[in-house]
């Protein structure tokens, strides 16, 4: 960041680029840039459409109540609420709900679901989640010929011209938009995206926000121009000015912390207190820069996707065999104890900042070459309808637990990113937390262990209970079923969030016979790394199991890229019989019970084992136990950072 010289004879800005994003105010804005010294960088974020004067959703309705209206497409939950509420602001609810009989009701996931349900009115058919348009598009062609049909699309401002393409293409007779959010993105976003390239670009040194939609605007036309990491980046070098407290949780959300709030959330006040305090601001953010740059290695990879963890993933070559460790931030950590004395195991899962300070945490004092999402595989139990509840010292309890058929009816078909937002936060914190080489591994719990817990209602040492659900093959088909898309759908979620891995914990799968995971876990796994890979073809996807080695002939089968391996069989011949594949592993988590000497030499038999060989990712066998003395794991971590085959 170039920061001017200072002028004694001057004050405010002192010639400073001032970026903001203004849309009706943006006159009273960049005057106001200019008269405190700054020069402004205005451009619109928003487009306000007031709900009480939605033309088109008016026109809408009376096309409606004619009977001239097919099918009605509800593509989000907040704009079917939205369309309701212009409308009750007009018509009697009896009115409008003799109106909507008039046509099929296509309901783009539960939220659009439960906001028709509040107006008593239900879905002809749902498209289940994850989804986008095409799907929608697919099951709308399967539940009846579109052919001749009229189709009205409830969207999101500005109108999703492929989708609508799609539906002529399908020989719709008339496709008609009714977008009707109250704050949606500018109609012409050039001017936006001209401004944030010029912010990467280091041509600005100052960012004023008023209002936290403008925050989420930015960051939605970012991600669609593919620079969301970029600009994130960017406006970490830039002194940030925020209206207020709402605006500046907004700015916390995706990472950034504001430099100044004014002493009345007013845009004047604003202007006027970042104008005063610009130079001392300026000079505060140069020093973290360089304090910052200091804390790092000499040589700063540029992404991600360079890193020695996800190149060996990809089973490329690298300097040193990377490593990370199952379990990172636990009790063996003085930092996360001390976290931890003071805050439920639960509570500290559900409160993004602190999760990700644990991770993040965990990362920079051990120095290894990835960080994992602090969180737990039993937090999706909730939003699909089970009661979950952490004891001290007894592990994870279900309330209600699953125990056949009958309990179907009840798993909610949850929107999962939308219920487990906090999970998704975190993960945005931490991406922003983290340095922009070191990989962040998001994760879940396979199907098989996590309908183990909900069966089960906890920890088991039999399993009776799952073995019991199992002899129902129509009952277990229709549960597995239901868990792989919540987790497909969760584990997209943390990787549209900024996860660059996916690991897949299957802790409990090794109580089958290899015949039993061949039929009753194999072609779900499938099902869900098949998923993912048209999601997100670019992430790794990692399994990993214990006491899965009976397995290895069918994992090639799978879809995933790496494969965790435990302590009970060699890496060399466990590698050998899983094939051309990525593999991370496998010292035994209890020599790090021992003492330095025996850490250093059996860390060295593991990586002898790998012989270097392009895609070993160094880990433990399993997660690492919490009575772990350090010292120890400095000397494994130090012997992995020595090593040369």
């Amino acid at each position: 960041m170039t920061t001017p010289a200072p002028d004694t004879e001057t004050t405010g800005f002192n010639g400073l680029r001032v970026a903001a994003f203004e849309s009706r105010m943006a006159g009273e804005m960049e005057a106001l840039i200019t008269r405190h010294g700054g020069q402004a960088l205005v451009a619109p974020s928003m487009r306000e459409v007031p709900l009480s004067e939605n033309k088109k959703a008016l026109r809408f309705f009376e096309t409606l109540q004619q009977g001239q209206i097919d099918i009605v497409v509800f593509m989000t939950g907040v704009g079917t609420r939205a369309l309701f509420e212009v409308l009750e602001a007009n018509f009697a609810p009896s009115r409008i709900k003799q109106a909507f009989k008039h046509a099929a009701l296509v309901a783009r996931g539960p939220k659009s679901v439960k906001a028709l349900t509040e107006k008593g009115l239900k879905s002809s058919v749902t498209v289940p989640e994850p989804n986008t348009w095409r799907e929608v598009l697919e099951t709308m062609a399967t539940f009846r010929p579109l052919k001749g049909q009229r189709v009205a699309v409830q969207e999101y401002g500005v109108t999703n011209t492929e989708f609508m393409e799609g539906l002529l293409q399908q020989g719709v007779s008339e496709a008609m938009s009714v977008p009707v959010y109250k704050w949606a993105l500018p109609e012409d976003p050039r001017p936006l995206q001209a401004l944030l390239e010029r912010i990467i670009e280091g041509d600005a040194q100052v960012a004023l926000f008023t209002s936290a939609q403008q925050v989420r605007n930015v960051f939605e036309v970012a991600q669609k121009m593919g620079q969301s990491a970029e600009l994130n980046d960017a406006f970490q070098r830039l002194v940030i000015g925020s209206v207020g407290s709402v605006c500046s949780e907004a700015l916390r959300e995706f990472g950034l912390e504001p430099d100044l709030e004014p002493g009345h959330p007013k845009m004047g006040f604003l202007v006027k207190e970042t104008a005063e305090r610009s130079f001392e601001l300026c000079q505060k953010k140069a020093a973290q820069l360089i304090q910052t740059m200091d804390r790092r290695p000499a040589k700063t990879l540029a992404s991600p996707s360079e890193s020695s963890f996800l190149k060996a993933c990809r089973r490329e070559a690298v300097d040193r065999t990377p490593m990370w460790i199952m379990r990172q931030a636990g009790r063996y950590l003085p930092e996360y104890r001390e976290i931890r004395s003071k805050v439920p195991f639960l509570e500290l899962c559900k409160t993004p900042e602190l999760a990700a300070e644990v991770t993040v945490t965990a990362q920079q004092v051990l120095d290894v070459d990835a960080a994992i999402l602090f969180a737990d595989i039993l937090l999706i139990a909730e939003p699909l309808g089970f009661q979950l509840t952490f004891g001290e010292g007894e592990g994870p309890v279900i309330h209600n637990p699953f125990r056949g058929g009958q309990d179907l009816a009840r798993i909610q078909n949850a929107d999962i990113t939308y219920e487990l937002e906090y999970v998704m936060r975190a993960v945005r914190l931490i991406r922003a937390g983290l340095k922009p080489h070191i990989p962040l591994i998001g994760f879940a719990g396979a199907p098989f262990t996590l309908a183990s817990y909900l069966i089960e209602g906890g920890g088991s040492k039999d399993y009776l209970k799952t073995r019991a659900v199992l002899t129902d093959i129509k009952v277990w088909d229709e549960l597995m079923k239901k868990l792989v898309a919540a987790t497909v759908a969760y584990l997209n979620g943390q990787a549209e969030a900024g996860a660059q891995a996916l690991q897949l914990f299957d802790s409990w799968v090794g109580i089958l016979a290899p015949e039993e995971f061949q039929r009753l876990v194999l072609p779900y796994l499938k099902l869900l790394f098949g998923q993912l890979k048209k999601l997100q073809p670019s992430i790794p996807l990692i399994y990993f199991g214990t006491q899965t080695a009976p397995f290895y002939p069918y994992f090639r089968q799978m879809g995933a890229s790496v494969f965790g391996v435990d302590w009970r069989m060699d890496l060399d011949k466990a590698w050998k019989l899983l094939g051309p594949f990525a593999v991370q592993g496998n010292l035994n988590p209890e020599i790090l019970l021992t003492d330095p000497d025996t850490v250093r030499r059996e860390t060295e038999k593991v990586l002898r084992q790998a012989a270097g060989q392009p895609g070993h990712i160094f880990n433990l066998g399993h997660g690492i136990l919490p009575k772990t003395p350090m010292e120890n794991v400095w000397a494994m971590i130090e012997t992995v950072k020595n090593w040369k085959p």
